[in-house]
């Protein structure tokens, strides 16, 4: 795991990147390199920061040089042993134990078709000196970032972070679109970028670009291809039990310990046990709150459960850690740690944990991440059975329905009411065809609402990310409702938010989280499966619930869904109310036209009253403030 920077025919920008790589430092503590070469006319610049996690030896840093091709690469092959012995019957000889050696001959050897046979996470570029040609690719899921900027006149800037990238290209402005998007979402949607001018190199995407060339980007994966339900037959249990315990073996690859983060819930749990098993223990991680906080937010108690486990596993070695941050302190660091304004206070969560794990020795930790967007494991996707049935029921019922739920008090004294969270959650979409239903189960405006407090002054940025959505979610499946709600997820969610913030919460700690869930060989299982496999009856991850009866206590593996969450509406409640009102009815956002002014009060007001829930955007509201704060050059 480390950052990457660099530039092809931009030598303009030498100056500055010394600069750009002490941003990515925290990607990468143990090592750094830089290197300026001329090849086929063009003159190339390739930055690394290294984390060592495969052979920490020198001879394995980066920039990685060997008879022609230079390769840096911010990752993990866990297949690179295999691939190793491939290449080595087809003539390939290693003088380092390294995954980056076996990527740079794998590409040598097989070109852009090595990118399928890679299991693992990767963002790389790679040059070759003879022909001048420069190559940048990203893994299937976007789990590692590639942010990358093509100048009107030529050339190509990189890197992994988006503020090492506005070090080597400081003017860019706000895009319009990106910003609307983080109101709708919370978060910046992969095909869109907060600066206007860069943008996401797309997950399952390569790049070329040669000397006097344009770069030329093209697909080497595809969901939509690839993964559509009935492609493939459907695996037996026994199977998927194989391909998911083949994916967290490989996933333990590492010279260097390897924990686990464990919530107590099905995903994290599996994980963990599995590990366990196979390295004859592992240290797990585990998170705990204030008990006023945790009682405010009506929040399950992860530790309860995460204790069981560990009391019939003794390999799991349990950490349990408090969390009680100062959040008010906390905010601006994390804004300027996330990159894109992202309104997901999970990423302090990531943060904390990460830090406190990297603080005992460990420099790689394991998450459950991605089987909710794979296996059907969302809230929303029982939502969106529910809202089928209820779009079929009078229009004078529904109605009586809404007012009614939308009237209930979602908090009251000390104590908030989360099924009415819920359920007004439910009413504000129930109604809307599928599609607009869908989008509008994750977002937190709807289009009118969204105009409403911009003032009408983002229409087209609105009418542009419907489209957006509309396109993404008619290119899944037709005859599966359920695998169109988790190609949606895998497309949207997934890399947009969890991935985006687990990876720049977990870097900043230096420490590498791996995804043992979101790899090819588990997607391309799970979207073999009929929809009625993952949601059956009311029952999410149906499926893999029943594969997990094999090491699980029923009891994890049934527990009521919880989110990987923090107290958020007793930050806003009480640690955050004086910034609240201190920093947003006044703020830039209000200032530079941004967001109406009246409707922030109004939010304010109804959330401290308890008649509506507003927390979420209002934290959001302040990630974005502080954002825009720091783009300006303020002081939070």
């Amino acid at each position: 795991m480390c950052g990457i920077v660099g530039s092809f025919d931009l030598p303009n920008l030498a100056p500055r990147m010394e600069d750009a790589l002490d941003r990515l430092a925290h990607r990468g503590p143990d090592a750094r390199g830089l290197i300026r070469v001329e090849a086929g006319g063009s003159v190339v610049i390739l930055g690394h920061r290294r984390l060592s996690i495969i052979d920490p030896t020198g001879p394995a840093d980066q920039p990685f040089e060997k008879d022609g091709l230079l390769l840096v690469f911010n990752g993990e092959i866990y297949n690179h042993a295999d691939l190793r012995h491939e290449l080595e019957a087809l003539g390939a000889s290693f003088t380092t134990r390294s995954d980056t050696e076996v990527l740079l001959e794998a590409w040598r050897h097989w070109g852009h078709g090595s990118l399928l046979r890679l299991r693992g996470m990767f963002a790389f570029a790679l040059l070759d000196r003879r022909t001048g040609e420069l190559v940048l690719a990203r893994d299937p899921f976007g789990i590692k970032p590639l942010f990358i900027a093509r100048p009107p006149g030529g050339g190509l800037a990189f890197a992994s972070e988006l503020k090492a990238l506005r070090v080597l290209l400081p003017d860019g402005r706000i895009d319009e679109t990106a910003l609307t998007a983080s109101l709708l979402y919370l978060w910046v949607p992969e095909n869109r970028c907060i600066i206007a001018g860069m943008e996401k190199l797309p997950a399952g995407h390569w790049l070329r670009i040669a000397p006097g060339g344009r770069a030329d980007i093209r697909r080497y994966w595809s969901a939509a291809d690839d993964l559509a339900a009935g492609r493939r037959k459907p695996p037996t249990l026994d199977e998927l039990r194989d391909v998911l315990a083949d994916s967290v073996r490989r996933h333990m690859v590492a010279d260097v310990p390897v924990g686990s983060l464990l919530s107590g819930g099905l995903d994290s749990s599996l994980i963990t046990v599995l590990a366990a098993e196979m390295a004859g223990g592992i240290d797990a991680y585990t998170i705990a709150f204030r008990a006023e906080d945790q009682r405010f937010e009506a929040m399950p108690d992860d530790l309860h459960y995460a204790r069981m486990l560990a009391d019939r596993h003794p390999g799991i070695r349990l950490h349990s850690i408090e969390l009680a941050p100062d959040v008010a302190a906390l905010l601006p660091s994390m804004v300027e740690t996330l990159d894109e304004p992202i309104g997901d206070p999970a990423a302090i969560n990531v943060r904390l944990i990460c830090a406190a794990a990297r603080d005992r020795g460990i420099k790689v930790l394991l998450s459950g991440m991605g089987a909710d967007e794979l296996f059907a494991g969302y809230r929303r996707h029982q939502a969106m059975r529910v809202a089928a049935a209820y779009r079929r029921l009078p229009a004078p019922l529904t109605g009586l329905v809404e007012r009614a739920v939308k009237a209930l008090p979602v908090a009251g004294a000390g104590r908030g009411h989360r099924t009415i969270r819920w359920g007004q959650r439910f009413v504000e979409f129930a109604g809307l065809p599928e599609e607009d239903a869908y989008r509008r189960s994750y977002s937190y405006y709807d289009p009118e609402a969204l105009n409403a407090i911009t003032r009408g002054a983002r229409r087209e940025a609105v009418a542009a990310l419907m489209e957006d959505h509309r396109a993404l979610f008619d290119a899944g499946p037709a005859d599966d409702a359920v695998n169109r709600l988790c190609f949606t997820d895998l497309h949207m969610f997934l890399p947009g938010l969890n991935l985006a913030y687990s990876d720049r919460a977990s870097m900043a700690a230096s420490v590498e989280l791996r995804v043992p869930f979101v790899d090819l060989a588990v997607a391309r299982a799970a979207f073999a499966l009929p929809g009625h496999a993952k949601l059956a009856g009311w029952q999410t991850k149906a499926i893999l619930k029943r594969a997990a009866e094999r090491w699980l206590p029923r009891e994890i593996i049934y527990r009521p869904k919880a989110a990987f969450g923090a107290p958020l509406r007793a930050w806003i409640r009480r640690d955050l109310a004086e910034m609240v009102d201190d920093t947003l009815p006044g703020g830039r956002l209000v200032r530079d036209g941004w967001v109406d002014g009246p409707s922030i009060r109004r939010m304010i007001d109804e959330d401290r009253a308890g008649r509506r829930d507003h927390a979420l955007r209002l934290w959001h509201l302040m990630t974005l403030e502080l954002w825009l704060r720091s783009m300006a050059g303020e002081r939070p």
